[in-house]
């Protein structure tokens, strides 16, 4: 189980990349369209560093919807690996059946 804070800092930056998602999309946009002037794009460039940080998408991490786990997480379910099983087998989940063949 992992700690409440790594939660709560998880959620602080959800919030963090909801808010600046459209202004990165048009800084990138501006960086990457090839008919940019180039005084342009490096004053993008520029604004694009002075954001935060943990307004990047890729700093998200795919966290367990129940205990936080944050590896092993079947994106499908939102659950790791270990809870999954543990709720599949309990009978919690609707629709999974456990395989034999």
């Amino acid at each position: 189980m992992a700690r409440r804070s790594l939660g709560t800092r998880q959620a602080r930056r959800a919030d963090l990349v909801a808010r600046f998602a459209n202004r990165r999309a048009e800084l990138k946009l501006l960086i990457s369209h090839p008919d940019t002037d180039p005084g342009v794009r490096a004053e993008a460039v520029r604004r694009l560093g002075r954001l935060p940080r943990d307004a990047s998408p890729v700093r998200l991490r795919c966290r367990d919807q129940i205990d936080g786990r944050p590896r092993g997480v079947l994106s499908r379910f939102g659950l790791s690996r270990v809870r999954f099983r543990e709720l599949a087998l309990r009978g919690e989940l609707p629709g999974i059946r456990k395989a034999s063949w």
